[in-house]
């Protein structure tokens, strides 16, 4: 079958297509075909190495498919199931092998494709708003990177909980996708010498209860600066790079606040933690509480573009990978007309 192959971690440009045995189901793991996989800045993280795994490997965290396999002793899936899966590396390819008590089944009203589109991100922002900090109606939150994928979840379940939301972004037509989802006011940060002070103007001067900062070193200060005492930092990912190390008195020094760097996994790990976040994300996406934003989808061999195009800033919403380029043709085909 064909995969994406990590060799040696780098740039965009070792994401390299290859031909690989198909993989077979050892006891509990099921093979599942996949149908489209969601791009992910998880998957840049350990194509850098930043998140080492054993090489070579196949990149991708997030997928959605049909059971084709079951091995011994499976009993949360069988063969025919629509599921999918997050946090599990392999999902750049036609098939991956999962853990079964993994695979979150797929309701009939969620596609393939937008459960792809959601489930990590949307997991992701159940527990950041809901736990990292929990949003209560009447609270200001600045969100970075509003017209992203994460960002444009987050603020859509922010202000779906009565919350306002100040975003950043770095173009006017992010801007409007972000005032689009429901955000309040939206900074563009390159227009702007002092980011915490804009947001700070936007608030009536006051800072803020929480940040949600998935940019990191570029916005961290920023971040800091913009929270009210005893206010809480949730950094919960890196775009930019890793935040250097810092002394902890800076927290004491702005006001007690609290720094918290959260990540997915202990957020679900167990299954029915897991089931019950997914299971929240359906009903939001069914209810319209998030709309889910697919803006890009790449055939296999165009990973390396797709990596390309999310770390360049280039996109909004959603990436797929799509491993099937005969359906993939056909979609954009029936787009365009």
């Amino acid at each position: 079958m064909r995969a994406i192959q990590v060799y040696e971690v780098g740039g965009p440009e070792v994401l390299r297509e290859a031909e690989v045995d198909r993989p077979r189901p050892g006891p509990g793991e099921a093979v599942v075909e996949v149908a489209a996989s969601g791009v992910n800045f998880l998957d840049v993280y350990h194509r850098e190495g930043r998140y080492s795994l054993p090489l070579p490997f196949t990149p991708g965290a997030e997928g959605a498919g049909t059971v084709v396999e079951v091995g011994p002793g499976v009993a949360d899936v069988a063969v025919g199931d629509r599921v999918g899966w997050v946090e599990i590396p392999g999902t750049y390819a036609e098939r991956a092998v999962v853990d079964s008590s993994r695979l979150v089944p797929l309701p009939d009203d969620i596609g393939f494709e937008t459960a792809a589109a959601v489930l990590l991100q949307g997991m992701t922002a159940h527990y950041l708003v809901k736990d990292a900090y929990p949003v209560q109606g009447g609270d200001t939150v600045l969100v970075h990177a509003a017209a992203g994928g994460m960002g444009l979840l987050l603020t859509q379940l922010v202000t779906h909980l009565g919350g306002r939301v100040i975003g950043t972004t770095s173009t006017t037509a992010k801007a409007e996708l972000a005032k689009r989802a429901g955000a309040a006011e939206v900074v563009l940060s390159s227009a702007v010498d002092d980011l915490a002070a804009e947001v700070r103007r936007l608030n009536g001067g006051q800072g803020l209860p929480v940040v949600f900062d998935g940019v990191g070193a570029h916005t961290f200060d920023a971040s800091l600066a913009s929270l009210r005492t005893r206010g809480r930092l949730v950094l919960f990912g890196a775009a930019s790079g890793a935040v250097p190390p810092f002394d902890p008195m800076r927290l004491a020094h702005g006001g007690s606040l609290t720094l918290i760097r959260p990540s997915l996994g202990d957020f679900i790990a167990d299954r029915s933690e897991l089931l019950r976040r997914a299971a929240d994300v359906f009903e939001w996406v069914r209810s319209k509480a998030l709309e889910v934003t697919v803006t890009g989808r790449y055939a296999l061999s165009e990973a390396a573009r797709a990596h390309s195009d999310l770390e360049a800033r280039r996109t909004t919403g959603k990436l797929l990978l799509v491993p099937d380029a005969a359906a993939l043709g056909r979609r954009e085909e029936t787009q365009s007309t």
